[in-house]
């Protein structure tokens, strides 16, 4: 990806432009699409260049493990690479997905989700880290815990 003249595109190897520089702001590919604003708008294009997500959302992420959180009129969720909502913008707030769960809030108190959308803990915690080696860091009533992925929570001494 390249940025001239203040708008972004993409050129191959030779340095050959492949995708127009038209773009408002555009990332690296992840998972075969690059999401690209235009108009204050992110959507997705594939490496042809061909915009396979339209460009309607307020923010879009890149993909991680097959799902993007995207932001609607102050809610997030996630859709799939065909751009279909597999999990509906109703969140407050979203992170990527990260060993199969993602951390999301709901009513200022943030709880996880696994790709199917099913919520895997309760929404109790003032805040949730990503999860990494099967572990994820927590506040709950302004203290720190380690929590696993089935919700078992581990207090620091």
């Amino acid at each position: 990806r390249v940025k001239l003249n203040g708008k972004w595109g993409y050129i191959d190897t030779s340095g050959k432009e492949v995708i127009p520089l038209k773009y408002d702001n555009a990332d690296d590919f992840s998972e075969g699409l690059a999401r690209v604003k235009l108009n204050g708008k992110w959507g997705y294009i594939d490496t042809s260049g061909k915009e396979v997500i339209p460009l309607k959302y307020d923010n879009a992420d890149d993909f991680s493990e097959g799902l993007a959180r995207v932001k609607l009129n102050g809610k997030c969720g996630y859709i799939d690479t065909s751009g279909k909502e597999v999990i509906p913008l109703k969140y407050d707030n979203a992170d990527d997905f990260s060993e199969g769960l993602a951390s999301v809030e709901l009513n200022s108190k943030w709880g996880y989700i696994d790709t199917s959308g099913k919520e895997v803990t309760p929404f109790k915690y003032d805040y949730a880290w990503d999860f990494s080696e099967g572990f994820a860091k927590v506040k709950l009533n302004g203290e720190w815990c380690t929590i696993d992925k089935t919700g078992k929570e581990y207090f620091d001494s």
